[in-house]
Formats: C-alpha cells, sequence, structure tokens
C-alpha cells in the first residue's frame, strides 16, 4: 500500500460514527430547546379548572376563587334578591345579556344555573377594576333605590345580582359568567361546562 493510498474502510467508519456522535450531541441540545417551548407548569395550572367548595357559604353572602389570575365570585342570593331580579329590568342596559359572554345554560335571568348562586367573573366590564359587593337593599350614595349588587367605585359602574350592567354607566356590557359544572350541591368546578365528562 503506497503513502498516497486511502483506507476506505477507515474512512466510512470514522465518518460513521462522527455522523452517529453528532446526532446524538444534536439531540442532547434540541431536546432541552424544544421543550423549552412548551408551556411551563405554572401556566399549565393557571388555565386549568379549578375547583371551589362554597359549604359554609350563607345567604347574603360571597366568597372569591381564583381562575386563570382572576377573582370568580360566589354569591348565594337571598330570596329576596332572587324576587328582585324580576323587578327594574328596565334600568338595565342588557337585561337578557344578549351582548354578554356566559354560558348557554346560564343565559336566563338569573345567569347561573342554579337561582340561588351566582358564579361571576369579579372584573368591571369598563376598565378592569373589581367591583365592590354591596348587598344591601337600602338607599346608597350612588343609587337611592338600591337592591343589592356590584358597584365599581373606579367610574361609577353599577350591576345587579345577576352581573348584569345599570344603564347610563361606563361599563359597557354585564360582567363574564365563566363556564362552569356543579360537582355536588356545595361545590363546583369553574373552567370546565356543565354537562362535561370531566
Amino acid at each position: 500500500m503506497s503513502a498516497n493510498s486511502v483506507d476506505l474502510k477507515k474512512r466510512r467508519t470514522l465518518t460513521l460514527a462522527t455522523t452517529v456522535v453528532g446526532a446524538v450531541g444534536t439531540g442532547f441540545v434540541a431536546v432541552p430547546f424544544i421543550s423549552s417551548w412548551a408551556p411551563s407548569a405554572k401556566a399549565k395550572a393557571a388555565g386549568a379548572p379549578v375547583e371551589a367548595d362554597f359549604s359554609k357559604l350563607e345567604k347574603g353572602q360571597k366568597i372569591t376563587a381564583k381562575w386563570r389570575g382572576k377573582p370568580v365570585w360566589i354569591v348565594r342570593r337571598t330570596d329576596q334578591n332572587i324576587k328582585d331580579l324580576e323587578t327594574d329590568t328596565k334600568k338595565l342596559l342588557d337585561p337578557e345579556s344578549n351582548g354578554t359572554m356566559q354560558p348557554d345554560y346560564c343565559k336566563n335571568k338569573y345567569r347561573s344555573i342554579k337561582p340561588e348562586y351566582l358564579i361571576a367573573v369579579g372584573i368591571c366590564t369598563h376598565l378592569g377594576c373589581s367591583p365592590t359587593y354591596v348587598p344591601k337593599i337600602e338607599p346608597m350614595p350612588f343609587d337611592p333605590n338600591w337592591k343589592g349588587g356590584f358597584f365599581c367605585a373606579c367610574h361609577g359602574s353599577k350591576y345587579d345580582l345577576a352581573a348584569r350592567v345599570y344603564s347610563g354607566v361606563p361599563a359597557p356590557k354585564n360582567m363574564e359568567v365563566p363556564p362552569h359544572k356543579y360537582l355536588s350541591d356545595t361545590s363546583i368546578m369553574i373552567g370546565v361546562d356543565e354537562g362535561a365528562n370531566t
């Protein structure tokens, strides 16, 4: 064999070994890089359904759960609150909730599955403030005929106890009702539609 001759077997073996090592190395670099594109566990949890227990909630009270970084109110309405939802509907901007986000199963005068409970995202639809729950049925500085509901002190928007906005205030629409389903008489899953299997 001359000094200028090439051993093709060795060359093929070295080329194959280099290719294999390069492919494995690329895999070690690519897998973490590509997996970094996936949402983090924190991001996945932020959009995940949330279970809320309201077994200790008494009539006239409100509790707050958190779903997707938003406050979700669970309000237990009194019998009087439920009756009042049928009155003064002419004062509301959208009493039938035609221009509002809510599941079809909550498109009713109560905006809920069960008339006794309101489940709503507690954010004013004007500029995103969180209105105050004002359950008392008595004259208020912002409304002499107040029958209970939510008042946004940021810019004066008012909502009834079905989270429907009054006419003549800055908020352009009713508050959002998130998808939800009852797991029992005293607990719900927020973020999953009624009738869903999971």
